[in-house]
């Protein structure tokens, strides 16, 4: 049976129905098989050039990538809206950086974008090939810094997650057909030199010797020049830009063989045609294994992407309308049916609805939601349908936000990785020079042949290739972040990852932290008339700290609005009121005392391990509220495995002494500190610092942020999650304190990983290199052992997965 199918209305491909998404352009429903065409189709009829589908007919398109060829498509206002992000007085882009395939090409790039007038900070990660530009739009367009990166041999496309995926497929097409070329010519080759090793002992005419030379000479060209092309082409930019690479040591070792052996030929000596296809094929074997190996590790981060869907149902007057999630405004109202990812922000217009959010906070049950509770992006709609009203665009919400917030951590490295670097920045040159020392020692002092010398030469320069230095680190961060990500552990730059592993000292925040942060109500106290009940109900609906949301809880509902005079929030007090002559209080012991309220002494004694909510008029005490909050379960586990792992825990709570020496005693914290204020925190972190501690606060994101901005590593729970990701360095998305244990582990499993994969390098270039030099190892060996020694880095970094 056929499947239906539809065409692409930008490239004019068919495809399965199922396969393409809907957009409404102009009223009119539009199918597209990826975002890149939908953008160019939104792009030509946003610039009047619609007229462009009549010429093309029944003809089709390439594919995405080929369609950004003009330069002035980067500078179309339809571009600029879509994909670059304004960041104060300047701007920022991301990029795929096509063609990258060693440290030295990211370097390289780097480079020559810094040096260009106009770009304030330039970022590439390795791994992902993604570019972080920002730049001052005044003095460089976007179409300039596109040409830069084409001037030397690269080449840029915007950054799109979605389509990352066909970028991958490219590069793996492009591996598969040179290695195809180069595996058929070596297992061919492979029998010529048979037969030449036999003839050298047995005897081969003058003939038959030529005829096998120029079998050979046949099988390495297209090796050399059309599997090696990827060298060849990093070779030719690194030496137009003075800046030595591995693919000038691949190239200059096989050339060199190459040509010699096209010499011997003519000469009646030894050849090395064998040696050619060799090396080549077996380094671009090992670059191929290596872009497989970044593949699986970026699986998981690939899997977040996956969660948010490319199209909603939007109700527009009395029609419903399948939209691209980016042509959503705030205040419009999104139509949801059993089965789907909620794709933005919202508030719950039906009465109730049920969601499973695990994929955000792992939680395994469906969590109740009714009418005016915040649906969030990337919960799945489980039971029924569901409508709700938009209250972030696309770009804020927080799905895109931590799909933001992860893609953006592999663009910082860690500072081992910028040693690592420097070095391997470096290396290339040495090791050339060192390759031609090699040869002059033993050509003119050891008296040995010039083939004999030329080969121990080349040897030398193919082992010493950096590949695996350049690996280390970028691989292991990659694996660490997606297992992060697998254990819902945010973390917003790769350098965490080192910073946290280096850590002696832990800050904890108690509610919401340690506690499950719902408070409860357990005793009350109030001599309150329902007006005054009143006045408090509305003065705590403008806070969000829990203890005035549990205290609201308790209170009569009320259709009484009151107009204040003033309303005040003061940090870690409570909250102040002013109807006409009347002051209210509302808050804790410190507030009332500093205003002159008298406060009965046996509140004091009988509610000292409690969390106390007071009320007041006119200094007058009304009455109070005494709260209790349950001890996390999992924060038992979590902090004795801290403890083991040699980190010294310190309690710092705005509660008061008796709450928090009831929870530190049931924890095992020996260091606890109570009624800290956002400032009292803030300097305790600074005092640490001074004492040469390196710390890290856990706390909700909110009354914390000033703490966690000073902190080495700030960590939020998920209960905070939006302002979380804008002031902590690391979101514990489900909000448990196992997840700081997980995020401390895996910062020093990652870290201990980085520097085994430094010391397999080091250690391999330590033995390998004096090997090559000594005329022990012959430049096939150099080429299959270099190709090793990455892998050997790949596979040792996979092993975090476990």
């Amino acid at each position: 049976m056929i499947k239906d199918k539809k065409k692409c209305n930008h490239c004019q491909l068919e495809f399965e129905e199922k396969a393409l998404f809907v957009s409404t352009i102009n009223g009119e429903r539009k199918y597209f098989c990826c975002k890149g065409c939908e953008g160019v189709y939104r792009l030509l009829y946003s610039q009047g050039l619609e007229g462009f589908y009549n010429k093309l007919g029944n003809n089709t398109l390439r594919s995405f990538e080929n369609v950004e060829q003009n330069l002035e498509v980067f500078d179309t206002q339809s571009f600029f809206d879509k994909y670059v992000v304004k960041r104060d007085s300047l701007y920022e882009i991301s990029l795929i950086l096509e063609k990258i395939h060693c440290i030295a090409c990211i370097w390289l790039n780097e480079k020559i974008l810094s040096r260009q007038k106009g770009i304030i900070k330039v970022s590439i990660n390795y791994t992902t090939h993604k570019a972080t530009l920002l730049f001052d739009l005044k003095s460089i367009k976007i179409s300039e810094i596109i040409a830069a990166i084409r001037s030397i041999g690269y080449d840029a496309h915007i950054y799109d997650a979605r389509l990352q995926e066909q970028y991958a497929q490219k590069q793996k097409r492009d591996y598969y057909i040179r290695l195809s070329v180069g595996i058929f010519c070596m297992m061919n080759i492979m029998w010529i030199a048979v037969a030449q090793y036999a003839g050298y002992f047995s005897g081969i005419s003058l003939q038959m010797r030529n005829i096998l030379n120029i079998a050979g000479f046949a099988l390495s060209t297209p090796v050399l020049f059309f599997s090696g092309w990827i060298f060849w082409r990093g070779a030719y930019f690194a030496l137009k830009h003075k800046t030595p690479n591995m693919d000038l040591l691949v190239i200059s070792g096989a050339t060199l063989a190459y040509l010699y052996s096209i010499y011997a030929s003519f000469k009646g000596g030894e050849t090395y045609f064998e040696s050619v296809v060799m090396i080549v094929t077996f380094v671009l074997i090992g670059k191929f294994l290596e872009v497989r190996g970044k593949k699986s590790a970026v699986d998981s981060l690939d899997r977040i992407n996956a969660q948010i869907p490319l199209s909603v149902n939007v109700l527009r007057g009395n029609n419903k309308e399948e939209v691209s999630v980016y042509d959503i405004k705030i205040g419009e109202i999104i139509e949801a049916k059993p089965g789907e990812r909620i794709a933005l922000d919202g508030n719950l217009l039906s009465l109730e609805a049920l969601c499973d959010e695990s994929a955000l906070n792992g939680e395994s049950l469906p969590i109740q939601k009714k009418y005016q509770d915040k649906i969030i992006s990337g919960s799945l709609v489980l039971n029924t349908p569901l409508r709700y009203q938009v209250s972030k665009e696309f770009k804020d919400s927080l799905m895109t936000s931590i799909v933001n917030m992860v893609e953006e951590s592999l663009n910082f490295r860690p500072q081992i990785q910028e040693q690592a670097n420097k070095i391997a920045r470096f290396f290339s040159l040495v090791m050339l020079f060192l390759g031609f020392i090699t040869f002059l020692s033993w050509f003119y002092y050891l008296e040995a042949s010039f083939d004999k010398s030329l080969m121990i030469a080349i040897s030398v320069i193919i082992i010493a290739c950096p590949c695996a230095l350049a690996l280390a680190t970028p691989i292991a961060c990659l694996v660490g972040l997606g297992r992060a990500i697998e254990k819902k552990i945010l973390f917003k730059e790769a350098r965490f990852l080192e910073t946290i592993a280096k850590v002696d000292t832990l800050i904890l925040d108690k509610t919401g932290t340690l506690t499950q942060g719902n408070l409860e109500v357990v005793k009350v106290k109030s001599n309150a008339t329902q007006e005054e009940l009143n006045i408090l109900a509305q003065i705590l609906e403008q806070s969000s700290h829990p203890i005035s949301q549990a205290v609201l809880k308790i209170l009569p509902p009320s259709d009484f609005s009151y107009v204040f005079d003033s309303l005040e929030q003061v940090n870690a007090r409570g909250m102040i009121a002013k109807i006409g002559e009347d002051i209210y209080l509302g808050g804790n012991f410190e507030l009332l005392e500093e205003r002159g309220v008298v406060i009965p002494k046996e509140i004091y004694q009988s509610q000292s391990d409690r969390s106390i909510f007071c009320f007041a008029k006119n200094q007058v005490f009304l009455g109070f509220y005494a709260l209790e909050d349950c001890i996390k379960e999992d924060a038992f586990s979590a902090l004795e495995k801290l403890r083991k792992m040699g980190i010294a825990l310190v309690l710092l709570s705005g509660d008061n002494e008796g709450v928090c020496r009831k929870v530190s005693e049931a924890l095992g914290i020996k260091e606890y500190y109570a009624k800290q204020s956002p400032i009292d925190k803030a300097n305790f972190v600074d005092r640490l610092h001074k004492e040469g501690k390196i710390v890290v606060m856990v706390g909700d994101g909110i009354n914390d942020s000033i703490a966690l901005g000073k902190s080495d590593i700030g960590i939020a729970m998920g209960g905070g999650i939006d302002l979380a990701i804008s002031v902590s360095d690391i979101v514990i998305l489900d909000d448990k304190v196992e997840g700081v244990k997980e995020a401390f582990c895996l910062g020093s499993k990652t870290y201990a990983f980085i520097k085994q994969n430094l010391w397999i390098s080091l250690i391999y270039n330590a033995l390998t290199i004096p090997l090559a030099m000594f005329g022990f190892v012959i430049p096939l060996v150099a080429a299959l052992s270099m190709s090793l020694s990455s892998l050997v880095v790949v596979l040792n970094s996979m092993r975090l997965k476990q």
